[in-house]
């Protein structure tokens, strides 16, 4: 069987997956911080994971996969490297739209899924919420500060980083280096700029719980710590997240997990590069922040961006424009009406000679550090090979998609509502005779991959391909 290769962030190289445990895997994804919706950016990296586990399973590996959601702690500053400075992005969510923190995280939480779900991404086996695991956060605090690795200040108890010799190996940044060119708000007291907080003091935010060092909260980075080594062991096999999250938030995670345990805290990390929108990086500011909702409001069908993040690397950004969406739509589309003519065909002898062919090609590619774009090309092998049987076919392009996870096969497809408002509207600018216009709907229609058929009394719609 061809080995399973993956690019470990913490090498630098491309590795041959080996398990702690055989025939087992321990998966964690650092998952969202539930202030808001999540953007298609935020979901083209569980997208990846989600490739990552039916991969997995796909070689016959138990998969217990973990995706946490962040509910207390992650500050507005935490992600701009600026050492765990500004206000909780929960309970400025909660202040704006007049709720409580627990509301926030629950609709925001159950949106997730929901998006989650439409794309087709398997659930996790655990889904641990940080404000439910603050004992275990407590307790990790202490036994670093037992160990000489954090220190106490008048508002905060902070790891010390200096004292963690591997500080900086996932990110490949020195501490030196950091020191030098550290410009971030300083908290007073800290040892390092660097230094992060693993629990806040403070009895007026809104959502706060005793500690040994005074009533507040948990910082960010010791959330997943405690999560997964409550969920997983000390020990994990692969832990994924956005590349973003390497530093300072994996930095940290290593850190304090392994001055508590003594032991590796991951084997392979594996980070994928981030969501581009017209080839320039997502932005609220330049319009193009999108959601799944955004998407389908157009009428697209949710897959039809899964199918858009198969064809993309995840070491490569993913650059979305409404042209590549449309062109993914008429792809999943046509491969949805073949396999329903295929399944159609009632005796007919299959190639099981060559179907092991192409199987084994599909292996290869997505063994080869998540070839999906590769694994694509060997799809595409198999539905225009005229020369094989198309029982052959069906079983083979159903067997991929136990990884593709683009439900072909499965359901009949849908007319979106935009397709079909459209449909009416070219229609009543014909009855017009402003035949111009309705020549430019029927282009907006076919470029979300569907044509319209006229017909003696009326029109129908079908699915381009």
């Amino acid at each position: 069987m061809t080995k399973i290769k993956l690019y470990n962030t913490l090498t630098r190289k491309k590795e041959v997956f080996k398990p702690l445990e055989k025939g087992k895997v321990k998966l964690y994804d650092c998952g969202p911080t539930v202030y808001w919706y999540a953007h298609i950016g935020n979901m083209w990296r569980y997208l990846v994971s989600d490739f990552l586990r039916r991969i997995l399973e796909y070689n016959d590996y138990q998969v217990k996969q973990v995706v946490n959601i962040t509910d207390v702690g992650h500050l507005t500053e935490d992600d701009l490297l600026a050492a765990d400075t500004g206000e909780d992005k929960m309970v400025l969510a909660a202040k704006k739209e007049k709720k409580t923190p627990a509301q926030i995280a629950n609709f925001y939480t159950r949106a997730y899924f929901k998006d989650r779900r439409a794309l087709n991404i398997l659930d996790p086996r655990e889904t641990p919420k940080a404000t439910d695991y603050i004992k275990g956060m407590i307790e990790l605090t202490r036994k670093l500060e037992d160990k000489g690795y954090a220190y106490r200040l008048a508002d905060r108890v902070c790891f010390d980083v200096a004292k963690f010799k591997d500080y900086g190996k996932l990110s490949g940044k020195k501490l030196d280096e950091l020191k030098i060119g550290a410009r971030l708000e300083p908290v007073q007291g800290k040892k390092n700029p660097y230094d992060f907080s693993l629990w806040i003091i403070n009895d007026k935010h809104l959502m706060k719980w005793d500690s040994p060092w005074g009533a507040g909260y948990p910082g960010w980075h010791i959330e997943c710590s405690v999560m997964s080594s409550q969920l997983l062991g000390d020990q994990i096999d692969i832990h994924t997240g956005g590349e973003d999250n390497i530093f300072p938030h994996h930095e940290n995670e290593i850190a304090q997990s392994e001055a508590a345990s003594g032991k590796q805290f991951v084997r392979y990390w594996l980070h994928v590069r981030h969501n581009f929108v017209n080839g320039k990086k997502m932005s609220k500011s330049r319009g193009g922040l999108y959601l799944l909702k955004d998407l389908t409001d157009k009428g697209f069908h949710p897959l039809s961006y899964r199918y858009l993040s198969l064809s993309n690397h995840y070491r490569h950004n993913l650059n979305f424009t409404w042209e590549s969406l449309g062109a993914a739509q008429k792809a999943w589309q046509k491969l949805q009406l073949l396999v329903s003519d295929w399944k159609e065909v009632k005796s007919e002898k299959r190639d099981f000679k060559k179907e092991r062919t192409y199987q084994d090609d599909f292996l290869k590619a997505i063994n080869n550090d998540l070839g999906m774009p590769q694994a694509l090309v060997v799809l595409w092998r198999v539905v225009k090979d005229q020369q094989l049987a198309e029982k052959s076919k069906l079983a083979l392009v159903l067997d991929f998609d136990r990884v593709l996870g683009l439900q072909l096969g499965q359901k009949k497809v849908e007319i979106p509502k935009k397709v079909i408002a459209l449909a009416k509207k070219r229609e009543e600018l014909r009855k017009k005779n402003n035949f111009k216009q309705a020549d430019e709907v029927r282009k907006q229609i076919e470029r979300l991959g569907f044509i319209v058929k006229d017909e003696t009394g009326g029109y129908k719609i079908e699915p381009a391909g």
